[in-house]
C-alpha cells in the first residue's frame, strides 16, 4: 500500500512539473512579424515580467534556469516600448518649417512617391517663396564649387570681336585681302612621301614657269567658271592666283562663252527664232511708247565701251568684282519659279461633312535662255526633275503638236519660243549707268498661236550671301492681241521669282 501511494505521488510531482513547464512556454512573447530581417536572427528575447500592478508571479516561474534580480516595477517591452518609440520617431521626423517640407519633399522624389513630393513641394512653397534657394545654400555652398576663371575679356569687347587672350602679341589679325597678299612669295609644294625615307611623289605643277600656270588657270575659267574658283582650295599659290590674277578675269569678262560679250542688249532673233525682220512686230507699254530694241544711233556707248566704263568707275578696276556683281544671264542652268495657291474644294454629296476640302495647287514656270538670244517659256504642272532635261530647241520643234502620252511630249508641247535681251540706258534714260542695266525683257508666242504675243519684264536679283545674279523677279507681265494691237496685263498674285538652278547636261549652254 506504501508502494502504491509513493508512486501515486511522484506521478503527480512529474505531471505538475510538466504543466508548469508547458505553462512557462506559452507565456513566452512572440516575434513580431513586422519585425526586419536582421532583427529575426537575433537571439530570442526572455520572457518579460509583469510589473506589481498585475499581480504576483507564481512561485513556480521562478524557478527559472536563468539567474535574475529583484528591482523596480517593470513595464512590458514589446507592448509599450515599441509604440513609444515609434510615436516618438514619427514626432521627430514631421517636417515644420518651409526647408524642413522641402527636405522632405526631395527625399520623397528620390524615393519614387512623387505625389507625396509634389504635396510637399506646395506646402514648402507656400511657406517660403525662395525655399529652393535656401535650400542650395545648405546643401550646396558656393566653397563646394570652383571659382570661376578671371574675365578672358576685360576690355568688354562685342561678342563678334574675336577674343583678345587668344591673340598673338604681333596685333590684330588680318585681314583676307592681307592673308592673300601673303601667299605672294610662295610656290606650289609638292606631296609629302607615302612612306617615310622613300622618295616623293613628282609634283607637275610646281615646275611649270607662271605663264603657262595662268594660261591653264584661264582655260579651266572658259570651261567652268565654278571649277576656277575651286582651285584655291589645292594650295596657297593657286589661292592666290585665282584672288588676284587680273588677266584670267579679263578674258571671262570679255569673252563671248560666259561673258559680258554673250549679253543681248537689242533683239538678235525673231520670235519664233529666224532672223530679225523691220516688220516684226513689238508690244508697247502701257505709257504708249515704243518698246522695240534699241539702235546703235539711240545707244550712247556701244557694248565693249559700256563694259570699260563700268569697269573703272563702279567696279574699282577689278575684273573680278565686275564679273561677280554686274548683272547677267547664265546659260548652263534653267530659271525655274514655283507657285504654290490655295483654293476652296468641293465636298461630297453623297455625305455629310463638318468641314469644307481646300485644295493646295502647285504648278511651275521655266525659262531656259540661249546665247543666240532666244528663250523657251513653259509654264507645267510637272516637277522640275521630269522637265529641265527636255529644255531643248530640238524637243520644242519636234513636239509642238503634242500627239504622245509620254515625256518628253507631254510636257514640250506646251512650251513657247521666244526672245530675250538686257536692258540698256536706252531703256530708261534718266538713270545712271550701272542703274540702267539689270532688267530683262522676254517676248514669247501666245499660247493660241501667233495671234497673241506675251511679253515678261524681269530684274536680276541675288539670293544668299554668296551667290549673285541667280534670281529673276517679276516687274510686269503682258499679253498683246496683234490684229488688234490691244495690251492687257496679266495679274502677278500668286506668281513668285525664279531663281536659276545649274543643270549639267546643259554643259556651257547653248
Amino acid at each position: 500500500m506504501d508502494d502504491s501511494n509513493s508512486e501515486l505521488e511522484s506521478f503527480r510531482r512529474q505531471w505538475r512539473a510538466e504543466v508548469t513547464a508547458k505553462a512557462k512556454e506559452d507565456r513566452k512573447p512572440q516575434p513580431k512579424s513586422t519585425a526586419s530581417a536582421s532583427k529575426a536572427t537575433r537571439r530570442p528575447v526572455l520572457a518579460t515580467r509583469y510589473t506589481a500592478e498585475k499581480g504576483a508571479i507564481p512561485a513556480d516561474d521562478q524557478q527559472d534556469d536563468e539567474p535574475h534580480v529583484e528591482g523596480p516595477p517593470l513595464r512590458r517591452l514589446d507592448a509599450h516600448s515599441s509604440n513609444d518609440s515609434e510615436s516618438s520617431k514619427n514626432g521627430s521626423t514631421e517636417p515644420t518649417s518651409a526647408l524642413e517640407h522641402y527636405e522632405k519633399a526631395v527625399e520623397k522624389e528620390t524615393e519614387g512617391s512623387l505625389g507625396d513630393s509634389l504635396n510637399l513641394y506646395r506646402k514648402a512653397f507656400r511657406m517660403d517663396h525662395r525655399v529652393d534657394q535656401k535650400y542650395k545654400t545648405k546643401h550646396f555652398p558656393p566653397s563646394s564649387f570652383s571659382a570661376k576663371p578671371a574675365n578672358p575679356n576685360p576690355s568688354n569687347a562685342p561678342v563678334t570681336v574675336p577674343n583678345t587672350a587668344h591673340h598673338s602679341l604681333d596685333g590684330p589679325p588680318q585681314t583676307i585681302k592681307e592673308l592673300i597678299a601673303g601667299f605672294a612669295g610662295l610656290s606650289i609644294e609638292t606631296a609629302p612621301p607615302a612612306i617615310e625615307g622613300t622618295e616623293a611623289p613628282p609634283c607637275f605643277l610646281a615646275e611649270l614657269p607662271d605663264e603657262i600656270l595662268i594660261q591653264i588657270c584661264t582655260e579651266t575659267a572658259m570651261q567652268d567658271v565654278a571649277a576656277f574658283v575651286k582651285l584655291s582650295l589645292v594650295c596657297k599659290r593657286l589661292a592666290y592666283l585665282v584672288a588676284t590674277e587680273e588677266q584670267v578675269w579679263r578674258r571671262v569678262c570679255l569673252g563671248s562663252e560666259i561673258g559680258f560679250r554673250a549679253m543681248h542688249y537689242d533683239w538678235q532673233r525673231e520670235i519664233l527664232g529666224g532672223p530679225i525682220e523691220e516688220d516684226d512686230p513689238v508690244l508697247e507699254d502701257d505709257l504708249g511708247e515704243c518698246a522695240s530694241s534699241p539702235t546703235e544711233e539711240s545707244l550712247p556707248l556701244g557694248k565693249d565701251q559700256v563694259t570699260m566704263a563700268l569697269y573703272k568707275n563702279i567696279y574699282a578696276s577689278s575684273w573680278r568684282q565686275m564679273f561677280r556683281l554686274r548683272p547677267r544671264i547664265r546659260f548652263n542652268g534653267c530659271y525655274i519659279s514655283t507657285v504654290n495657291y490655295i483654293r476652296p474644294g468641293q465636298g461630297s454629296q453623297s455625305q455629310v461633312t463638318w468641314h469644307n476640302p481646300v485644295l493646295i495647287v502647285t504648278y511651275y514656270r521655266y525659262l531656259r535662255f540661249f546665247r543666240d538670244g532666244t528663250v523657251i517659256s513653259l509654264l507645267t504642272t510637272t516637277e522640275p526633275s521630269d522637265v529641265v532635261h527636255h529644255l531643248t530647241k530640238e524637243l520644242a520643234d519636234t513636239h509642238r503638236n503634242g500627239g504622245a502620252p509620254h515625256l518628253p511630249s507631254t510636257v514640250m508641247q506646251n512650251a513657247l519660243r521666244g526672245r530675250w535681251r538686257l536692258s540698256t540706258m536706252g531703256d530708261n534714260p534718266e538713270a545712271g549707268l550701272k542703274d540702267a542695266e539689270g532688267d530683262v525683257v522676254i517676248e514669247t508666242e501666245g499660247a493660241t498661236g501667233a495671234r497673241y504675243i506675251y511679253r515678261m519684264e524681269l530684274s536680276l536679283r541675288s539670293s544668299g550671301k554668296g551667290a549673285k545674279n541667280n534670281k529673276l523677279v517679276w516687274r510686269g507681265f503682258w499679253s498683246h492681241n496683234v490684229p488688234t494691237d490691244d495690251v492687257a496685263p496679266f495679274t502677278l498674285r500668286n506668281d513668285k521669282a525664279f531663281f536659276w538652278s545649274r543643270v549639267k547636261s546643259y554643259g556651257m549652254g547653248s
